[in-house]
């Protein structure tokens, strides 16, 4: 009989290079919300992978960047930062090739957190120059202490079997945490207003800064229907109408999206109800991200 591996992984890079997407292959289920648009993680969330004899629990991050000064940007860094000293294997995520400045911070604090530190090169489907990245790879080699080097394309799903095995040669020996069924340590609660503000920030784009979130009110389970009370808060009465859109047909439309991928997570009927209400300076002050959930 083969031992028993199990360990933690933090997947941990610089705002949208892709973490999100990246879990959500690895095991094989959207519970991670994805955008185009930086900053869309606001809390850390696991990932359960269990594969034989192997258990990899994977804790997506929020993107690690320059403080703001605002109470969410701290908030959002201290998430990240938290995951390195608790984690077995570090897996460090760039966009491509080049290190930027911000790619120097996250790389600087997984080593100095971990000897286990996996750099994933993500987005390769996206390079104009493949011949450019086997220097690339021989320029991080020499320049970093990593336990290895992965190019991926979290995507389309390129060479995330070399990735997985890579970590779970990685992990300690050690007896599974979780049962080998379950993929997350979240609610369905949470998971449904993760989903909410995902569709937020995708039917919105540039129209609303990132400074909105979602609190589920009541979440009412009866035979073959979920009910669901959420509100939106945003900072300003101008965003609340941005929500809404003319004759609520955009608060219309976010419910509709939010609710089809919410019907997929629990497989039954949805009754999903959304308000918007203005909450001013929420990202500002740490007791109100305490009070939203930010904790």
């Amino acid at each position: 009989m083969s031992e028993l591996r199990c360990g933690f992984v933090g997947l941990v890079g610089r705002p949208n290079v892709g973490k999100s997407t990246l879990l959500n292959h690895l095991i094989g289920q959207k519970i991670s919300i994805t955008s185009r648009k930086p900053q869309t993680t606001h809390h850390a969330l696991l990932g359960i992978k269990t594969e034989s004899d192997v258990q990899a629990i994977y804790v997506d991050t929020p993107g690690i960047h320059r403080a703001d000064g605002k109470a969410l940007g701290r908030y959002l860094n201290r998430e990240a930062l938290g995951v390195l000293g608790s984690v077995d294997v570090v897996a460090c995520l760039l966009d491509r090739i080049g290190v930027r400045e911000e790619d120097e911070i996250v790389i600087r604090h997984a080593l100095q957190a971990s000897q286990r530190v996996i750099c994933v090169i993500n987005k390769i489907d996206r390079l104009s120059e493949k011949k450019l990245l086997l220097p690339f790879i021989e320029e991080l080699d020499q320049r970093y202490a990593f336990a290895d080097i992965v190019p991926v394309s979290a995507l389309h799903g390129t060479n995330l079997d070399r990735l997985q095995q890579c970590i779970f040669e990685t992990l300690p020996l050690g007896v599974h945490l979780f049962p080998e069924d379950q993929v997350t340590d979240r609610s369905e609660r949470f998971l449904a207003a993760e989903m909410i503000r995902e569709k937020l920030i995708r039917r919105l784009g540039r129209e609303l800064p990132y400074q909105s979130t979602v609190v589920i009110e009541s979440y009412e389970e009866a035979q073959r229907l979920v009910r669901i009370h959420a509100i939106i808060y945003v900072e300003r009465s101008s965003q609340k109408g941005i929500v809404i859109g003319k004759g609520g047909a955009r608060l219309k439309a976010i419910g509709q999206d939010a609710r089809r991928d919410i019907e997929k997570l629990v497989d039954t009927k949805v009754m999903l109800h959304l308000w918007v209400k203005v909450k001013s300076g929420w990202s500002q002050s740490e007791g109100m991200l305490k009070s939203l959930g930010y904790s």
